[in-house]
């Protein structure tokens, strides 16, 4: 059985710095979530507000109030908000404290790890539970260094990237591996964040918590797992912030390590600037992927749409401008489905598709 946990995510919930609390109401492989903590939303159905579609998940004032309308006390607290200084504030120290006092265990995405921390590991000693920090990379001795393995499989990789950091990255892949096994092929997902982490993915690793030496190194092990282990059709991995963010190497150490035969970048065409970085102007979709292709030598085949603050009709026209433009596949996977997106990738692999029709007369 799943583990019951209650995400804490005060003012952010839905919004960018949400992401860890948004990614786990639309997909959650490893617990069961039973509400969420966010003032300024309490009383709203969560699933009604992220996407406009009642999942039974309500969203609490405070954990007080959450520990009073439960039936009984969750087993986790996730710490579901991914702020840029990564760092709890005062009173977030106290409400995760108050947690581990009510006997939740706590799962912590945060670059602060709570598990050195003197205060959080008496009260996890006193209360009898346990903190588990997402980021915490393994000890240097068990990374692993850039080998070439990847360079002799023929799995197809794709990577779905992006011009930004909380673009929808991650459930772009989430839905278009559902897709890709609804349609009868053995997927292998490869999580690069916390928030796939706490979801269940199987496979993966935080990237931003790894020595930039071995992000590279970490990326193709993981994905040299799925092969060995499940020889799956099709690997899909996440991508993470944007190859030109100035802040972030990560999409590098993604693009070096998969290795990927096809690129899929998610924008939000209505973002004017970097998301925690406001003095950052965004990049266009068309710099991005050239960027990522001369950069990698992989070719960019579909671009998705974060249709944040953009109306039907402007997603529409959106689509429409860049299909016209670029010439590439272009939808909003939370709006129109992941069909057009599965074409694409059948397209430029197409082994894939007569894999699917063999799975289905099978």
């Amino acid at each position: 059985m799943k583990k019951t946990a209650l995400i804490y995510c005060e003012n952010n919930f839905g919004d960018m710095d949400g992401k860890t609390a948004n990614g786990l109401i639309r997909t959650s492989g490893k617990y069961e979530i039973v509400g969420v903590i966010d003032s300024t939303k309490a009383g709203m159905d969560s699933g009604e507000f992220l996407e406009g579609v009642n999942n039974g998940i309500p969203i609490f004032v405070s954990l007080e109030n959450a520990l009073q309308k439960l039936k009984q006390v969750p087993n986790k607290f996730i710490y579901g908000i991914a702020p840029a200084d990564a760092f709890l504030k005062e009173t977030e120290r106290e409400i995760i404290l108050k947690a581990m006092k009510q006997g939740m265990n706590i799962v912590n995405p945060m670059h602060e790890f709570l598990t050195e921390d003197e205060e959080f590991m008496a009260s996890a000693a006193m209360y009898g539970v346990h903190i588990e920090d997402v980021r915490m990379p393994p000890l240097k001795k068990d990374l692993h260094l850039f080998s070439g393995r990847i360079l002799h499989i023929h799995t197809p990789i794709v990577a779905v990237l992006g011009t930004d950091g909380a673009v929808g990255k991650r459930t772009t892949s989430v839905i278009l591996e559902s897709a890709l096994r609804d349609k009868g092929l053995t997927v292998a997902f490869i999580a690069t964040g916390q928030t796939g982490l706490i979801q269940g993915a199987k496979y993966g690793v935080a990237i931003d918590a790894i020595p930039s030496q071995y992000i590279t190194g970490e990326i193709e092990n993981e994905i040299m797992k799925a092969h060995d282990e499940e020889n799956p059709d099709i690997i899909i991995v996440e991508g993470q912030g944007a190859l030109s963010h100035p802040a972030y190497i990560s999409s590098s150490g993604i693009l070096k390590g998969s290795r990927p035969g096809a690129v899929i970048v998610q924008h939000p065409p209505k973002r004017k600037n970097l998301g925690d970085f406001p003095f950052m102007p965004m990049p266009t979709i068309k710099s991005e992927i050239e960027l990522i292709e001369s950069f990698s030598g992989s070719k960019v085949v579909a671009i998705t749409i974060n249709h944040e603050n953009m109306s039907d009709k402007e997603i529409n026209n959106v689509v429409r401008e860049y299909e016209q433009q670029l010439g590439l596949p272009t939808m909003d996977v939370l709006k129109h489905g992941s069909e057009k997106l599965v074409e694409s990738i059948f397209e430029v692999f197409p082994s894939l598709a007569s894999q699917q029709k063999n799975v289905l007369v099978n």
